[in-house]
């Protein structure tokens, strides 16, 4: 909060209807009036009031104003006392002490100029993270004062804005009531109170819509609705993270965190595409629009539910079919282990290593028969895999990279060098688990495979020669 709220100078003097610096001279002129318009304060005010603002040491500044409200509890110029207090006080680094003050003069209303009560009330919002003590008792009251003044700094500006003749531009106006709504969305947010964080960090993006620090509260307070609005939360986050919020880097690493733990895809990798397109399309646009969307844990368990896991058939032609149900369906198939899977051998490729067999399933036996074209990958490890990542399946043939690679080969790998009798055309049946897949031409990825040994062929036994007479 104390690195968002210090963008903006402490000094907002400039709205100002009366410098403090020029009331003395002020004052004077006034007193030579004489019966014409008589001062509402005394000589004996108006001198230790000059004496006071012109103390250079600001803890005498401190004791000689102690004196003059002693004195004077009902002076007039109550207003400027209260000015120079909280002035004071913020050069003594007493930041509470010059809060109260601050809010002391804001609490006189009509009786001291609008100018005065804004730039009290701006002094409050900006200086206020260098007071706030989480740990102290009245935190909470601290915050929700906060709030308060917040709010009440966008009302006095409003009403300073709408003035006849008024000096306060629009840049300046948008700049001030953006942190003062931001201050009010931080204070709500740690109040708990998300829905006016929400409507308050949205107040502030209307003023400033390119401020990553309120894009990333406003992120913040959208996740911790109940139920939380997910979809807005991501969406602001990755804003934040596209206007260069601090540490940009943790907050898209949080953001991909959030993401995995309210979609719960099958393999971990899924996100990070989802990550980047999610990155790429809020650079554009400020507003989540309504066509950009992403599956909830639920919605994927809804879908692990209405399938039959054992049927790879359904998983196929949902995959193949395209479009957002198979990006859906992969999201929850994707790492699934399957314990029984049948099909035709189209082609064999072979390594040192392992050999991907290009297989055909298919609803029926005379289906398989006929194909004559691979919809599955299986790979199967026919000798120990070398250290570290295990070597890629053979790439399609038009070079179409598999959407969403899954993890690494297992640790524990057994190989089966009895597959390589398997030959084309031949049946196979395995256990396996799904890694990848390629859109066009589909393609299934298989790993993790064991092939059920009682399909591979028998070696085949050396043939007898005739003995020699």
């Amino acid at each position: 909060m104390r690195t968002y709220l210090s963008r903006i100078a402490i000094a907002v003097a400039v709205l100002c209807v009366v410098p403090l610096a020029a009331w003395p001279a002020a004052a004077q002129a006034q007193g030579t009036q004489g019966a014409q318009k008589s001062p509402s304060y005394t000589m004996p005010e108006y001198n230790q009031f000059t004496a006071c603002q012109q103390e250079k040491d600001p803890a005498s500044k401190v004791n000689c104003l102690d004196g003059f409200v002693k004195q004077f509890p009902n002076s007039t110029l109550m207003q400027y006392v209260d000015l120079l207090y909280y002035q004071t006080y913020y050069q003594l680094k007493q930041y509470a002490k010059a809060i109260d003050y601050a809010d002391k003069l804001v609490a006189l209303g009509d009786k001291t100029e609008l100018g005065s009560r804004i730039s009290a009330a701006e002094f409050r919002v900006q200086v206020f993270p260098y007071a706030y003590n989480s740990k102290a008792p009245d935190y909470q009251d601290q915050l929700t004062k906060q709030r308060d003044g917040a709010l009440q700094a966008v009302k006095l500006l409003q009403q300073y804005k709408a003035a006849p003749n008024s000096k306060l531009g629009d840049a300046d106006f948008k700049k001030y009531t953006s942190v003062d709504y931001a201050a009010a969305g931080n204070a709500d947010l740690q109040l708990k109170d998300n829905a006016d964080a929400v409507q308050a960090f949205k107040s502030a993006l209307e003023s400033e819509p390119n401020d990553a620090l309120t894009e990333y509260h406003l992120g913040l307070a959208y996740l911790a609705l109940t139920p939380a609005q997910s979809l807005d939360g991501f969406w602001s986050l990755a804003r934040a993270v596209d206007l260069k919020v601090p540490d940009a880097d943790k907050v898209q690493d949080y953001l991909r965190r959030a993401m995995l733990a309210y979609e719960q895809p099958g393999c971990t990798p899924q996100v990070d595409p989802q990550v980047t397109s999610l990155l790429q399309q809020a650079a554009n646009s400020p507003a989540r629009p309504a066509t950009w969307t992403l599956p909830s844990a639920d919605d994927l368990n809804k879908i692990r539910q209405s399938s039959d896991t054992s049927n790879i058939i359904a998983v196929v032609k949902s995959l193949s079919g395209g479009g957002d149900g198979a990006q859906q369906t992969w999201l929850a198939f994707c790492g699934a282990e399957y314990p029984e899977v049948v099909g035709k051998i189209i082609d064999v490729n072979k390594s040192d290593t392992y050999a991907d067999f290009m297989v055909y399933t298919g609803a029926t036996t005379q289906d398989m028969q006929a194909a004559t074209t691979a919809n599955m990958d299986v790979k199967v490890w026919t000798a120990p895999p070398p250290p570290g990542t295990a070597p890629a399946p053979a790439a399609p043939a038009n070079g179409a990279a598999a959407q969403a690679n899954g993890a690494a080969a297992p640790a524990q790998i057994t190989p089966q060098p009895d597959a390589l009798r398997l030959q084309k055309d031949d049946g196979i049946r395995f256990s396996g688990t799904l890694v990848s897949y390629d859109a066009s031409p589909f393609l299934l990825h298989w790993d993790d495979v064991k092939v059920d040994p009682s399909i591979i062929p028998q070696r085949s036994a050396p043939a007898k020669h005739a003995p020699h007479r």
